[in-house]
């Protein structure tokens, strides 16, 4: 099927002695506003580079746009509700954990926390769902999946509106800057880390990052701890990795975390949610270790469980959203954004998803169970693991996802090191909206919408992630159809 084309905000192609002046413009304006990460080739922490941005902001229906941003607080107390029902996650991941390594030692400690008693029954949730538009359903938003560890280019993103009115002025268009939503996800995404603390009510307390070894992806992180700081100078933050944590965090009689001598209020994962980031039995311990804690976790382990392509899958199924949602329209307004998802359990449904996608692969995607891309199978590639898996229980760790073809746009992608003047390529869009969610199993004492997130990828590339260097930083230039 060819692919429909929105049209961009200005007449493209740009001249090239314009479009390079502008270009070196919006990469001066990037790297001096921390729109960069560190070079993962030659790595130093005394320097960064511009991340992969696009150059001009991305068409997208402002209809949908709406939309999207409206169902934010259904989605997060829907996956809030999911995640504190123990029966349905323990029957939706039952057959997954049977071959998902990964996900069968987080369930392993949701399961040994609960047996001892959960110390502290309030939850951050720090939500992010992801869309793409469905060209032959009318440019319609569907789910591509529902992020429950998604705090990731959160801040840069917040920072991209500003840049993209500068390039707009630069290039003559300054009228259409009316078209550009703020992005208040920096500010949105933080809140909820405060209002977590003082929640906690110990004013002596801390705020725990959780991070990998080496930080690529600095400006985003820290653009977290600046903006706490600014807000609440009272409110001190500590950086440590898994294996830090294993070595110097201390549980105390009352179950608190302490780190340097002082009770951790909320613990924040912005690593410490991918098998790479557990290497040894130390990272397992460190984390069983916050989880028995009174620290406010973010995520907390069954949120972690609940962001699983399985439960995303069994979601879709009919019946399922009205077990939690008791308003047949809000759930008719959520089964709208999904697409087709089938199970690939060893039942009658299972082998007929397979069948279905061995007979026309490029009508799907195999997608591993856990939360987070970069794994995902397309086209040929689908039928040869599905032959591969047939008979093997491995199969189970999987999802099968019909692809969801978007609508091209053009425009030019600027990476660092990247051709002068920039080519006009071919890519697509994909809108995340980020939610925060506070809460007990009996009690959300807040639900809201804080920001937004544009991910454009080459239109030829499966995967989009930018960290990953496959994906560009972009925000929504709205479009009235």
């Amino acid at each position: 099927m060819s692919q429909s084309r929105l049209a961009s905000c200005i007449p493209l192609p740009i001249e090239n002695k314009l479009l390079t002046n502008v270009v070196e413009k919006a990469k001066d304006w990037a790297l001096m506003h921390g729109v960069g990460m560190r070079d993962k080739v030659h790595f130093s922490k005394d320097s960064i580079q511009i991340a992969p941005f696009v150059l001009l902001p991305s068409p997208f229906p402002r209809t949908e746009f709406t939309k999207a941003v409206d169902l934010q607080p259904v989605l997060n107390e829907l996956m809030h509700k999911v995640a504190h029902d123990d029966e349905f996650l323990e029957k939706t991941l039952q057959n997954a954990l049977q071959v998902d390594d990964f996900t069968a030692k987080l369930y392993d400690i949701w399961v040994k926390v609960r047996e001892e008693g959960i110390t502290q029954a309030l939850s951050l949730g720090l939500f992010r769902s992801d869309y793409l538009m469905q060209q032959p359903d009318s440019n319609r938003i569907k789910q591509v999946e529902f992020n429950t560890v998604a705090a990731s280019f959160g801040a840069i993103t917040s920072n991209l509106p500003t840049m993209y009115r500068y390039v707009m002025r630069q290039l003559g268009h300054g009228e259409l800057i009316k078209n550009m939503p703020e992005n208040k996800a920096l500010s949105g995404l933080c809140s909820g880390i405060i209002e977590a603390y003082d929640l906690f009510a110990v004013p002596s307390a801390v705020v725990l990052f959780v991070v990998e070894e080496v930080s690529y992806n600095i400006c985003d992180q820290r653009f977290h701890e600046f903006e706490i700081s600014e807000k609440r100078p009272d409110i001190m933050i500590y950086r440590k990795t898994l294996n830090e944590i294993f070595e110097e965090a201390e549980l105390n009689d009352k179950k608190q975390l302490i780190i340097e001598g002082q009770p951790v209020a909320v613990v924040y994962y912005r690593s410490g949610y991918e098998p790479a980031q557990y290497p040894s039995q130390k990272e397992w311990d460190a984390r069983l270790r916050v989880e028995r804690s009174s620290a406010i976790k973010c995520p907390s382990i069954h949120y972690q469980l609940a962001g699983t392509k399985k439960v995303q899958q069994a979601l879709a199924a009919p019946g399922a959203l009205e077990k939690f949602m008791s308003e047949s329209e809000v759930s008719s307004r959520v089964r709208d954004i999904f697409t087709g998802l089938y199970s690939l359990d060893f039942d009658e449904n299972g082998e007929r998803a397979v069948e279905m996608a061995i007979a026309d692969a490029e009508r799907f995607v195999l997608k591993p169970q856990r939360e987070g891309g970069g794994n995902n199978l397309y086209g040929a590639d689908v039928k040869e693991a599905l032959i591969r898996m047939r008979h093997s229980r491995e199969r189970a760790a999987y999802i099968l996802m019909e692809r969801i073809l978007p609508p091209l746009i053009s425009g030019y992608v600027v990476r660092a090191g990247g051709s002068m003047p920039p080519t006009l390529c071919d890519l697509v869009s994909e809108l995340g909206i980020f939610g925060v969610i506070i809460g007990t199993k009996e009690k959300i004492h807040s639900n809201r919408q804080v920001g937004h997130m544009l991910r454009t990828k080459l239109a030829d590339a499966n995967e989009g992630g930018v960290a990953a260097g496959l994906g560009a930083l972009d925000s929504p230039y709205l479009l009235d159809l």
